[in-house]
């Protein structure tokens, strides 16, 4: 079944797998937003007088029971039927006869899967938010947990300045905070209306989208229908930038968790059952779900490159090409979800090793600190750089660190901050409120 298809259409069936693709696969993810599109759009055609009171019972009552299949997992597209929207109608007429046939009075395809898009990604969207905070949560506690053990700090991966198992876990809280911002700008995006501008161009019926709107939950509209139409690519590309800003956080965290768990380092550990082993080495445990991340993470990070690829240079109106959005972003969704919830697992299982920087090699750690310590002695700073490059240019530079570590300022290892990181994140938050 299609829902363009005229008794004199034939398609040859070469064309027609070409076209459908893989677009069964995933409008299965779309079909309970479907079901809720439909209700929403033919509550308003009552309304509109479109349909009749007896008309919107019946069908309504065959929505929400396909509904229900639909969230216990029974729904499928079925061989011959093209898409969810043909698979929707078909059940619906099947059960209630001819009143199915006039759900789609108002609508083009095009409004339909938008509308079925914008409400799935806002929905996952919210999942993503909920995930993400899961995670800041589980670092704000480790931050606090690890405050007063320290850790070198590098800079070109060169022995740097000291720093603290605190310091470097807070810091990818904050970077979460950043990253919800961009989420809920995109949420803002998905969270409006295109139902009701047709194939891009209105309708003549006189359709009441502010109803829609509201009856969807949707926050605003788009307006304008050509732009309505515009916005699928668009979209979903907005999203991806979302979800790439998390997943460049997530692939940076991986990263530090594979180099700080390197022998050659050794500053955290992970237990047997988080690790995996070698096939001729004895003595292995491989962080793999932290490569995983990281690699899973940089390819998340290429998907609005490759959707820019897709739209880039279309004229306005709907074009095919947007059918591919959905094997496009789709994956990459489960994928940061999973990603999130399997770094929330490696850092829960994380063991630290204290008293690191009481090894020999980690001594210049501190010349900053005492340069920093004649400064306050009334040398001035430049005076006080040389005198130390100069001690250590002579192998001469020796520095207490357990006698004193004074970190005051906001953001220092001594003063994390960590509860104004927390208040941003609370604040961020809020942005997502339907």
């Amino acid at each position: 079944m299609k829902l363009w298809n005229k008794d004199t259409t034939h398609t040859s069936q070469q064309v027609e797998a070409f076209t459908v693709g893989r677009d069964k696969e995933f409008d299965v993810l779309l079909a309970e937003y479907d079901v809720l599109g439909s209700l929403a759009h033919t509550d308003m055609l009552e309304s509109v007088g479109l349909l009749t009171g007896e008309e919107k019972t019946l069908i309504h009552e065959g929505l929400n029971a396909l509904l229900k299949e639909i969230r216990s997992g029974g729904f499928v597209i079925g061989a011959g039927i093209e898409d969810v929207h043909s698979q929707v109608e078909w059940m619906l007429t099947t059960r209630i006869g001819e009143a199915g046939k006039k759900i789609h009075s108002g609508r083009s395809r095009n409004d339909q899967v938008a509308v079925d898009i914008k409400l799935y990604l806002r929905a996952e969207i919210l999942k993503i938010k909920d995930e993400v905070k899961a995670l800041f949560d589980l670092l704000i506690t480790l931050s606090e947990r690890y405050k007063d053990r320290l850790l070198p700090g590098y800079t070109h991966l060169q022995i740097a300045m000291p720093s603290s198992f605190g310091l470097w876990l807070g810091a990818y809280a904050e970077s979460l905070v950043d990253d919800l911002e961009l989420l809920a700008a995109a949420y803002h995006v998905a969270n409006k209306n295109p139902l009701g501008s047709g194939a891009g161009y209105g309708s003549s019926f006189p359709l009441n989208r502010t109803r829609t709107t509201e009856t969807l939950r949707f926050g605003a509209m788009n307006h304008n229908s050509v732009y309505a139409q515009m916005s699928r690519g668009k979209t979903e590309k907005i999203v991806a930038m979302g979800l790439a800003v998390i997943a460049a956080t997530l692939s940076k965290l991986a990263m530090d968790g594979c180099l700080y768990s390197n022998q050659n380092f050794g500053f955290i550990s992970f237990p047997a059952e988080l690790t995996t082993g070698s096939s001729i080495m004895p003595h292995k445990k491989n962080p793999d779900v932290l490569e995983l991340v990281r690699a899973k993470c940089n390819r998340i990070q290429a998907i609005p490159n490759e959707l820019t690829l897709l739209i880039n240079n279309l004229p306005s109106g709907y074009h095919r090409d947007m059918q591919l959005t959905k094997e496009i972003l789709f994956p990459a969704i489960e994928e940061i979800k999973a990603c999130l919830q399997m770094t929330r697992l490696m850092l829960s299982g994380m063991q630290t090793r204290d008293h690191i920087l009481d090894d020999e090699k980690y001594k210049y750690l501190f010349s900053v600190e005492a340069v920093n310590e004649l400064v306050n002695q009334g040398v001035p700073f430049r005076e006080a750089y040389q005198r130390i490059g100069n001690q250590i240019d002579k192998g001469e530079f020796h520095y207490d660190y357990k006698k004193q570590l004074q970190h005051t300022h906001e953001g220092s290892i001594g003063n994390l901050s960590n509860d104004k990181i927390a208040g941003q994140m609370a604040k961020v938050m809020l942005k997502f409120a339907p």
